[in-house]
């Protein structure tokens, strides 16, 4: 990303001037309050919507140059809510991630990505349910499956796990964070919660007024400092086996 600047109204942008280059495999995640640009700035890396101004490059080519076809062998997305609900099992309903790859017919190796997929994310009884029967917890596993199952260079999540109870948040985000060590991925996931945050990312992209308030590991970025002026509230930070832990005290502070 380089001088990103995005708005729907030119004297008003979302995004200001911001900076990033996603270099290696490693779990980045994007936080910062409502309203910052989470969602904007991913829509402008994936080619959802065009930047008002600098470029977004992928392996030194402008995206705006890119077809989606060949956008799409790059980078999977994830969207934060899915209203997919067709009569397919969840094997078919994953086999739609493989659409760009797939010429006629489905293929022993198409098959077998299914499957290695579903076994990643735990839910290879669900392979012939039908989708639109799922529970919403599992309807959004089966919808993380399909946006990984062709294991591109780069896959973007927004709020991924937002339909999960607590104990497959933490095993959802923990095999996120395994992929860019066992697959040589990049992943991006905006994530709201600060200590799933906190014990699991490589990077962390703190936004706040439209830009990058903060970058870098989980230590340096979710401080009392950061997180006073960002949040505008109270915390505590103590490190919990070699990860910061945010206590919240509950006081709000109102910024000038």
């Amino acid at each position: 990303m380089k001088d990103l600047d995005f708005g729907y109204n030119p004297d008003k942008l979302i995004l200001k001037g911001v900076n990033y280059t996603f270099e290696e495999p490693e779990f980045v995640c994007i936080m910062g309050p409502n309203g910052v640009g989470k969602s904007t700035l991913v829509h402008c890396i994936n080619k959802i919507l065009k930047p008002s101004g600098g470029c977004v490059l992928i392996n030194g080519r402008d995206n705006k140059e890119m077809k989606l076809k060949e956008l799409a062998s790059q980078m999977g997305y994830v969207p934060a809510s899915s209203e997919d609900n067709f009569p397919l099992t969840v094997v078919d309903t994953i086999m739609v991630g493989l659409q760009n790859d797939t010429k006629f017919g489905t293929s022993d190796e198409d098959l077998q990505k299914v499957y290695d997929v579903l076994k990643l994310m735990s839910i290879e009884h669900l392979a012939m349910r039908n989708f639109n029967e799922l529970s919403a917890g599992q309807h959004q596993k089966v919808v993380l499956a399909r946006g990984i199952v062709r294991m591109p260079p780069m896959v973007i999540l927004d709020e991924p796990t937002s339909n999960l109870d607590v104990r497959h948040q933490l095993e959802v985000t923990r095999i996120l964070s395994e992929l860019p060590r066992q697959k040589n991925m990049i992943i991006v996931m905006i994530s709201h919660d600060i200590n799933i945050t906190a014990k699991y990312a490589d990077r962390i992209i703190m936004l706040n007024g439209g830009t990058i308030y903060a970058v870098g590991t989980p230590q340096e970025v979710l401080t009392k400092e950061n997180l006073r002026k960002v949040y505008g509230v109270d915390a505590d930070v103590i490190e919990v086996n070699g990860r910061p832990h945010v206590i919240l005290n509950g006081a709000i502070h109102e910024e000038s």
